[in-house]
């Protein structure tokens, strides 16, 4: 069987994955603290016909061998955690992080989720909460009666209360890092959960060990450039269309072979 049927099968898979990919990119454009993934493929092994180097029956050596590769395969698709454009809210429960470091968010069954996602809100106990009620970590609860909420650039949180005329402090943000964070595993709704390959979690405060900074009334928005994308995805869909060909020639080849009469 021609091999270069099953070749371009294994480039029309990979182009396949290559675009699914680049539509998850587009279709999170607008989700705040999204981070871009990007395809990887490497080459399958390869049919060695003769090798380079081998001597000839003369006793000459041939310079280059015949090797025939047999295709592509997916390696990994990478999320790219390069820092996203702020937008100026001013709201003042909308934070977001300059550099490294991600929110750590409390998920029902007691975990710890990572989240560039800083869009945060209140619950009805005045605890501080993502999109889908899930506490911020460590928890911090601003009072029923607090007038005015500001966060610093280290995470401090204050409020002012009636009666007071300074800020009294009622919480701490701590953000965590990872060696590796394109080892984290997406966990759905902007979260992140830690794996063996991402490391543990480095907690800390922001701004200090190489944290990034807190900007309150800001969101991260996501580092999608569409340009880019729908460019990447031109060159898949014409590599989908060239590998097709090339499944479509050599079914050709094997007709006409099978035709072929003494």
């Amino acid at each position: 069987m021609i091999r270069s049927l099953y070749t371009g099968a294994t480039g029309m898979i990979a182009q396949q994955l290559n675009v699914d990919v680049i539509a998850n990119n587009l279709a999170n454009v607008n989700t705040i603290g999204f981070k871009k993934s990007r395809a990887d493929f490497q080459d399958l092994l390869y049919q060695t016909l003769r090798a380079p180097g081998t001597i000839t029956s003369t006793g000459n050596q041939v310079p280059t061998g015949i090797q025939v590769g047999l295709g592509v395969k997916p390696a990994g698709v990478t999320k790219i955690f390069i820092q996203g454009d702020f937008r100026n809210t001013q709201n003042e429960l909308d934070l977001a992080i300059e550099g490294k470091g991600f929110f750590q968010i409390q998920k029902p069954d007691g975990t710890i989720a990572y989240t560039r996602a800083g869009n945060f809100q209140l619950d009805n106990t005045g605890q501080i909460v993502n999109l889908d009620g899930y506490p911020m970590y460590p928890t911090v609860t601003v009072p029923q009666d607090a007038t005015i909420l500001s966060v610093d650039r280290e995470g401090k949180i204050s409020v002012f209360q009636p009666g007071s005329p300074t800020p009294n402090e009622v919480g701490q943000i701590e953000l965590a890092n990872f060696v590796n964070p394109a080892g984290m595993l997406s966990d759905g709704k902007s979260l992140y959960k830690e794996t063996e390959a991402s490391g543990p979690p480095i907690t800390g405060l922001a701004g200090s060990n190489e944290f990034g900074t807190v900007l309150q009334g800001f969101v991260e928005i996501s580092n999608v450039s569409v340009v880019e994308e729908l460019t990447q995805m031109i060159v898949a869909q014409r590599g989908y269309e060239v590998n097709s060909k090339a499944v479509q020639d050599s079914d050709e080849m094997l007709q006409q072979a099978s035709n072929l009469k003494r």
